[in-house]
């Protein structure tokens, strides 16, 4: 495969096949491609049974972590895949803004952080998830298209390897999952560059009907994030229609 300047990993080719998912999919977990299109429509609903129940919410990335296994990938996969239009418009948000050094929290299979890395203006990206199946993927579809120079991996922010302030911080779909976003976000404040930007969403909804478990929603954790965004950040307005939005420090 070629350099990165030879690639085109733009929105328009992320539109036509999600920068080669299916294929890097199929080959990372050693199935035909058949097989893969025969578990990507049931991948919610399979991930959605490892769920516990009533779980200590202390035990959350612990859970992420050993139980979700691979079945992430697959979810995420077919969401991806199915959404595009809507993701799209997401990497679109990040071009718009993603320079130097960008930190991409909880990034899943690696859209963005693939997308991110295929940018003039980004030296580097850091890409931090608890599912080491996550990690481990993300890393060889960066090798196959070319961008492992620009593209490394970590568990976590406590990492010493990465640095200590970022220029754009992306963290798309992840606060709902954590047991006190507010933290997370002093914790993105502290890291985030003077002038640096950050790209947030959240969906603190369990669904009318249970279908998002793995959220969490009280209202004490709620607001207590709100609080600390009003606190911390000042939102920088963009022109998408879409539930991320960017924000600069306060």
């Amino acid at each position: 495969m070629g350099a990165v300047g030879e690639l085109e990993l733009g929105v328009e080719r992320f539109l036509a096949d999600g920068f080669a998912l299916r294929p890097q999919l199929a080959s990372f977990l050693d199935i035909s491609s058949e097989e893969l299109e025969r578990r990507l429509p049931n991948s919610t609903v399979d991930l959605a049974a490892l769920h516990p129940g009533a779980f200590d919410p202390e035990q959350a990335g612990r859970f992420y972590e050993d139980a979700v296994g691979t079945g992430h990938l697959l979810e995420l996969a077919a969401w991806h895949l199915g959404s595009s239009d809507y993701i799209a418009d997401t990497l679109r948000l990040q071009q718009r803004f993603a320079r130097g050094q960008v930190l991409d929290f909880g990034g899943g299979i690696g859209s963005h952080a693939i997308a991110a890395a295929a940018l003039p203006d980004v030296e580097r990206v850091w890409f931090v998830d608890l599912n080491p199946h996550n990690r481990a993927f993300v890393q060889a579809r960066a090798a196959e298209l070319g961008l492992a120079a620009k593209l490394c991996s970590y568990r976590d922010m406590a990492d010493p390897a990465l640095p200590e302030h970022f220029d754009t911080i992306v963290c798309l779909d992840v606060l709902e999952h954590l047991s006190n976003p507010a933290v997370q976000l002093e914790l993105f404040s502290e890291r985030l560059a003077s002038d640096g930007i950050a790209l947030l969403n959240w969906y603190f909804f369990k669904g009318f009907e249970g279908e998002y478990p793995f959220h969490f929603d009280s209202p004490k954790l709620v607001e207590a994030f709100f609080r600390t965004l009003q606190g911390r950040f000042l939102e920088v307005f963009h022109p998408y229609l879409i539930t991320t939005r960017s924000y600069r420090l306060a």
